[in-house]
């Protein structure tokens, strides 16, 4: 029997040969969530039903569900990128066009998966995700900039809420169906928790597909309205969108994931290119984090020695959109082959081309870590945060090389310093944990720890940790007092949140 792939809307493709073994329980759950409330971001649309349709689900509760599939996400997701310079960027490149947005008025995110599918998605509250392989499609960094803007327009119209409140009898079939996959995993029958995930798509789509067009089409009209108020090219989103589908024609049965979930046609396009007629000709360079980025990306995709073949290729034969990145990347291969000869002089070659950039100076310093040149690393890192202050990649780098020198005290002040910037940072949380850890203040250690798990939303964790900081041998008056009253207010967070989630006002709280 050959590989069969679960296709929730909005989404990615599950396919079997990933998952070796039956989706625990709450994986199956997380994409019934998507399957349940994703489409109506992700199906052609509806018609303007007005703010009255929200009533169904406040954008409270939108981003209330968000947070918990995000936290599932970054903790249980494997395909999720945990690299602070993509999801850096991709965030920058985000949040631009978010500013152009006069009707976004709530918080964004964006992050990446690793999926070779050309995919990107909206999720509740905000989350907006992006495929590796969408990434790598995009010819520029506009055509990259249309896809988010169509999606941030999703959003900001609060499409599905307008769904669920116009979809009604639809969602019946789709709990049902949800029942019996749950019945099938609990079960250990993969084969049937698919076919029940597949037959409660295929009951509810017919009804949503009714309302699909007006919903596209308003996120394409107002995604080409936030690419040309952030400065992008707007023709991008047509020969982008274009590509895709002569790319689905040529491979039917193979189309790209966000043709599926966001069904293209001619009459779509046609508005698109009518819509950008009257608009001035705009030639925008891509960005240099943009041709980095990619580089990065392309070097850890196959094996070190595909990835240096490939590159070497372009520079030899002058075959590259951006000569740095070239070298970039081909930098970063040699680093995974454990060349750090051939990457010194990659790196010395960027140097030549006397660019500034923060992912440059990140590589500078990892080829010195990897040569044992701790000082020299913490030396790169600290000029490099001066010139870039806001780079959070360069940041946490820096507490870890100092931890990786046997500096613990000077790597605690860098994490001190910056949470009072950052003061939600769960990474930077975990980084002093392992200063105080080195330095071996147990309660300050657990109490860190516990503040990491309270931004990632895990409660239950968090009271383990703070416990943990209530029996250290160590620590003052102060210190045990604030551990005690933190604690005190978890316990009452996760009594709400299990109250709340018994009332059936938001998901249920982590166990």
């Amino acid at each position: 029997m050959g590989d069969v792939a679960i296709v929730i809307p909005g989404y990615m493709n599950l396919e079997r040969k990933r998952y070796h073994k039956p989706m625990p329980i709450k994986r199956l759950l997380f994409s019934f969530w998507l399957l349940l409330l994703a489409p109506a971001l992700m199906a052609e649309g509806l018609p303007d039903l007005g703010e009255v349709s929200q009533a169904g689900l406040s954008p409270q509760m939108e981003r209330r569900i968000g947070e918990s599939i995000m936290q599932d996400i970054r903790l249980h997701e494997p395909a999720y990128v945990d690299d602070p310079e993509v999801s850096g960027y991709v965030n920058r490149l985000g949040l631009r066009l978010v500013s152009q947005s006069t009707e976004a008025h709530q918080d964004f995110e964006f992050f990446v998966l690793k999926d070779s599918t050309l995919n990107a998605f909206a999720m509740p509250g905000g989350f907006i995700g992006v495929h590796t392989g969408l990434l790598l499609a995009a010819q520029s960094e506009s055509e990259l900039a249309s896809v988010l803007a169509h999606e941030i327009s999703h959003v900001t119209q609060h499409h599905l809420a307008r769904q669920l409140g116009a979809q009604g009898q639809a969602q019946l079939p789709m709990l049902l169906s949800m029942a019996v996959a749950v019945l099938a995993a609990r079960a250990k029958n993969s084969d049937l928790a698919s076919g029940a995930l597949m037959a409660g798509q295929a009951a509810g789509i017919q009804q949503q597909l009714n309302y699909s067009r007006d919903f596209e089409r308003e996120a394409d009209r107002l995604g080409l309205r936030l690419l040309e108020s952030a400065g992008f090219d707007t023709r991008a989103m047509a020969s982008f969108f274009e590509r895709l589908q002569k790319y689905g024609r040529v491979y039917d049965n193979n189309a790209p994931g966000y043709l599926r979930t966001h069904p293209l046609t001619t009459e779509r396009i046609a508005d698109m290119e009518n819509r950008i007629e009257g608009s001035p000709y705009r030639q925008v360079p891509d960005s240099l984090d943009f041709q980095l980025v990619r580089a990065k990306l392309r070097a850890a995709e196959g094996s070190p020695a595909e990835a240096i073949t490939d590159f070497s290729t372009q520079l030899a034969q002058h075959k590259y959109s951006s000569e740095a990145a070239a070298h970039y990347g081909l930098a970063r291969a040699e680093l995974r082959a454990a060349d750090l000869a051939a990457a010194e002089g990659e790196l010395a070659a960027l140097r030549r081309l006397k660019l500034q950039s923060a992912m440059i100076e990140g590589l500078a310093a990892e080829l010195r870590l990897a040569a044992k040149d701790g000082a020299g690393a913490v030396r790169l890192l600290s000029q490099a945060i001066i010139r870039y202050p806001q780079e959070r990649g360069l940041a946490y780098a820096h507490v870890d090389a100092l931890l990786a020198q046997g500096e613990p005290k000077l790597a605690l002040a860098a994490t001190v310093d910056d949470l009072q910037r950052y003061p939600s940072d769960a990474r930077m949380y975990g980084l002093q944990a392992r200063a105080y850890a080195a330095l071996g203040k147990r309660l300050l250690q657990h109490r860190a720890q516990a503040e990491l798990y309270i931004l990632q939303g895990q409660i239950t964790p968090a009271i383990e940790q703070l416990e943990l900081a209530q029996k250290a041998g160590d620590g003052d008056f102060y210190e045990h007092s604030a551990v005690d009253s933190r604690l005190r207010e978890m316990k009452l967070r996760r009594l709400q949140e299990l109250k709340d989630a018994k009332d059936g006002k938001q998901p249920k709280a982590d166990k």
